[in-house]
């Protein structure tokens, strides 16, 4: 059983997922924006560790806690390689924090990986289009969309690193998936897949 925990963080209200099977002691972060010790006392007040940190873009906004609580933990880094290596020039790099870090291991993921973190698998879909390395995750149910698909919108592409005409094949993507998922956005509200498929303009 998926248990998920929401935490939107920060002034753009970036939603931090926590997430953890039936019975596991450990759990995964999806992007960790801001608050590292407000993110870390509520994993200590579900009695887990934390055996991964997965991000759905390198955008500084799901980024910001991420070098702390990797260094507080030990816990193994997923991203996809495209945002971990854009150019440290000063506008990419105020975009692309991570670019800058010094870590020792960083787990790159790719298209159709599975990726196993706090009792649950984890599989990733390369969703490109608001940065060139954005990626959902697709776990039981559910669909992490990062900034690739919003409630009633999806993400802006005028940033560095982003493509209006790749997000829309990556939207497309998404709409054509079989069945139906609970969606989880970067910022604001959970949604349905379905309800996406029907009210979306940007689906249709």
């Amino acid at each position: 059983m998926l248990n998920i925990h929401t935490l939107p963080l920060g002034d753009y209200q970036t939603n931090c997922y926590l997430l953890f099977g039936e019975g596991s002691t450990s759990c995964a972060i999806i992007d960790p924006g801001y608050a590292k010790e407000l993110v870390l006392d509520r994993v200590r007040k579900l009695g887990l560790s934390v055996e991964a940190i997965l991000l759905t873009h390198g955008h500084f906004d799901h980024v910001g806690a991420v070098e702390d609580i990797v260094r507080a933990t030990g816990c193994k880094l997923w991203m996809s390689k495209k945002d971990w290596s854009q150019s440290p020039n000063p506008t990419m790099a105020f975009f692309y924090p991570l670019a800058n870090c010094d870590f020792t291991e960083v787990c790159f993921c790719e298209e159709g990986e599975i990726i196993q973190a706090g009792g649950l698998r984890f599989e990733v879909l390369a969703t490109p289009g608001h940065t060139c390395g954005s990626v959902c995750y697709c776990c039981e149910d559910a669909l992490f969309s990062g900034d690739t698909l919003f409630a009633g919108s999806c993400g802006r592409t005028d940033l560095p690193g982003g493509d209006w005409g790749t997000i829309q094949a990556s939207l497309k993507r998404l709409s054509e998936l079989p069945g139906d998922y609970r969606v989880f956005p970067g910022h604001g509200e959970e949604t349905t897949l379905s309800r996406e498929r029907q009210c979306n303009p940007y689906l249709r």
